[in-house]
């Protein structure tokens, strides 16, 4: 097994993971947060964030990096397209991260329990549209890769 076929498992480990969490919190834990009274609703995002917020970049990083590596030293075989493909989609989750979560995240480790922002439902609300699109793309950036990688070893 050369070097890069196992960066490429590598990556597909930190994507699939990424993957998965990302799928968890959004499918998993949304709905039954929402039946908790407002109090418990906002103590639960807290410590949710406080955990993600070192748990969802411990596996973004490497899914990141080594997904680069294995796009540019698979630059010659097939797949390489759904690898850029790949690439692009998780851009795209960067930037729906940045642009629409890590603010509302920041934010509601700041909120107090007792006295939270009047607005924190919509916001919280505006927030998970942004997320409903990530979830996804990074969903297909995890596809992309396997499939690219499946390639690979179909086509050798």
């Amino acid at each position: 097994m050369t070097p890069i076929i196992i960066l490429d498992f590598v990556n597909l480990f930190f994507a699939g993971l990424l993957a998965g969490i990302e799928f968890v919190i959004h499918y998993g834990f949304r709905a039954p947060a929402e039946v908790l009274d407002e109090r418990a609703q906002l103590q639960f995002r807290q410590a949710m964030v406080l955990r993600l917020r070192v748990l969802v970049p411990a596996f973004f990083f490497p899914t990141a990096l080594t997904g680069l590596a294995v796009t540019v030293l698979n630059g010659g075989v097939s797949g390489f397209w759904l690898r850029v493909v790949g690439m692009l989609a998780m851009l795209l989750w960067i930037m729906i991260r940045v642009v629409g979560t890590v603010g509302i995240n920041s934010d509601t480790l700041t909120w107090q329990l007792d006295a939270p922002p009047t607005n924190w439902k919509a916001r919280v609300d505006s927030a998970e549209r942004y997320h409903n699109v990530g979830v996804w793309a990074v969903i297909l950036t995890f596809t992309l890769f396997l499939t690219a990688m499946a390639l690979q070893f179909v086509v050798s």
